[in-house]
């Protein structure tokens, strides 16, 4: 065998062992607690474009792609819900460049990951793209419609897409709602208006998500800024993590679930 053969053989050999321990440890991990709602913001594209010498835009599709390995990565955890924070209604002030190239990446790999065969439909996942929509240009609104018609059906899991989202928006409709519910009874009771009943009106809730057991922001910003803020209870376990998104992978995500795993140990065992 030739120098060339030997190398590619042992590079495959690495490679199939690697996604073996891989295996291994998701087994490992599976056969303990598992949460049912995990939120990314997914913080940092544009500072890991910088540090490589390209363009913003670039960052945003690494980004896409760290989504689709981490999403897989629940997934084979059995998790049952994921929410990402993919766009904020402040980015809206972002260069206009920036913002119609994340509109057209939006538009392109929404429909991408939900078509069948693809990695929503292999996982029984169902998309729900949560945020003030209206905002958003008409052909992106398409987009979203037929990727979330595509998903409706499935029922194994939820990924929730947040954008463009503001956690005060959210919560302002809900209450919005519960008011406009409380008016339209014969008489008004303000006591139908309640901590429960507005939750119930969440987005989230709406859309079927559990309660928020795992908060994770990458990039080593410390701050919500904006999303999930009536989410994040005294139940959620929140990490700060320094990794940028894009370079954020198995590694980094293992250590936030083994701490979940310990604690709700340490609170089962009280």
């Amino acid at each position: 065998m030739t120098w060339p053969g030997i190398l590619g053989w042992t590079v495959s050999l690495l490679a199939f062992i690697k996604a073996q321990l891989v295996i291994l440890l998701l087994h490992v991990l599976s056969a303990g607690p598992i949460p049912r709602h995990v939120a990314f913001e997914m913080d940092g594209n544009r500072r890991f474009a910088r540090l490589t010498g390209r363009r913003a835009v670039d960052g945003h599709s690494d980004g896409f792609h760290t989504l689709k390995q981490i999403l897989e990565t629940c997934m084979r955890l059995n998790i049952h819900c994921v929410t990402v924070y993919a766009f904020a209604i402040e980015n809206f002030n972002r260069p206009p460049d920036e913002v119609d190239a994340l509109m057209k990446l939006a538009e392109e790999r929404l429909v991408e990951i939900a078509q069948n065969g693809a990695l929503l439909s292999q996982y029984g996942v169902r998309l729900n793209v949560l945020g003030h929509r209206k905002l958003l240009p008409v052909h992106v609104q398409v987009a979203i419609d037929k990727a979330e018609g595509m998903t409706r059906q499935n029922n194994r899991a939820i990924l929730n897409v947040c954008a463009p989202y503001a956690s005060r928006h959210e919560m302002t409709l809900a209450v919005q709602t519960v008011v406009q519910q409380a008016l339209d009874k014969e008489s008004f009771d303000s006591s139908l208006i309640t901590e429960q009943i507005i939750e119930e009106n969440l987005m989230t809730s709406l859309g079927g998500s559990p309660p928020l057991d795992i908060f994770i922001r990458t990039s080593g910003v410390k701050r919500l800024s904006g999303f999930l803020q009536w989410q994040c209870c005294e139940n959620t376990q929140i990490h700060m993590v320094n990794t940028y998104w894009p370079d954020f992978g198995l590694w980094d995500f293992v250590p936030i679930l083994l701490d979940y795993q310990r604690k709700v140990w340490a609170q089962s065992s009280n």
